[in-house]
């Protein structure tokens, strides 16, 4: 289906991508990607569920931006659910993804009806954020470019890297083409937006997962909202560091559909 548009709160122009039939199911990616990093997944999803994937504010084929926020983040997600008419939705969040979806579901939980949170983060240390900061500073200043040799090795794991070699080249080309300002402006909202978000209100079923060796959206920070959401499961995914939809799409979208369909 082709790329749709809708407009948000503030009035820029976002694309969203919607497929299948059944329940909706709304996904949110992370910061460099857009609606097609969720294809291999959303697939094997829409066998059931009704699939709503959005690019960002600054991401793919919406509207460029040089600063944002969380806020903004949530509020169009709102505007999406409204112009396709969606009452209630699951919602699932990659990384930075996942804080919009946490904060989406603390102040619009009567809109939900399950959360996933893959990579996502939580209670980061200040050493955390001023590495996450000092990438988004060296963006500004050298381009997208000089940080994503350093992705390689966050991302990915050796035999992913030594088996894939052109998918994972693809990946990081792609991450170059993205507008630096949207890039960085994006990466400033992670840094610092778990402060913004009161996990232990989060009502709704919710599911948290990330790679056992990812070492921006750590096992650490997963426990940390386990604990804090209550009646929450968790996931660690043996191996995997942060590239899961890439590399582990199958293993993904079988938690997915076992968690969104319980018996």
């Amino acid at each position: 289906m082709q790329v749709e548009k809708y407009v948000s709160a503030d009035g820029l122009e976002l694309a969203y991508k919607i497929q299948g039939s059944g329940p909706f199911v709304t996904l949110i990616h992370g910061i460099g990607a857009d609606h097609a990093s969720w294809d291999a997944i959303a697939s094997q999803l829409e066998a059931h569920f009704t699939v709503l994937r959005a690019d960002l504010r600054g991401h793919g084929a919406s509207s460029l931006i040089t600063r944002c926020s969380l806020d903004d983040f949530v509020s169009d997600v709102d505007a999406l659910l409204d112009a396709v008419g969606v009452q209630k939705t699951h919602l699932v969040g990659f990384s930075l993804g996942g804080l919009i979806a946490q904060k989406y579901a603390v102040e619009n939980s009567a809109r939900l009806n399950r959360l996933a949170l893959i990579s996502s983060v939580a209670e980061r240390t200040d050493e955390e954020r001023a590495r996450v900061l000092k990438r988004a500073d060296q963006i500004d200043r050298e381009g997208i470019a000089a940080v994503v040799a350093a992705a390689e090795d966050r991302w990915f794991t050796p035999a992913f890297k030594a088996a894939n070699p052109q998918r994972v080249a693809y990946r990081l080309e792609q991450l170059v083409k993205n507008d630096h300002r949207s890039y960085a402006a994006a990466y400033r909202v992670f840094a610092a937006a778990d402060r913004d978000i009161a996990f232990d209100r989060i009502s709704v079923p919710t599911l948290v997962m990330t790679g056992e060796n990812d070492p921006g959206s750590s096992p650490r920070m997963s426990r940390l909202l386990h604990e804090k959401i209550a009646g929450s499961q968790l996931r660690i995914l043996p191996e995997l560091r942060h590239s899961v939809l890439l590399e582990a799409p199958d293993l993904i979208a079988g938690l997915l559909l076992e968690f969104l369909q319980p018996e």
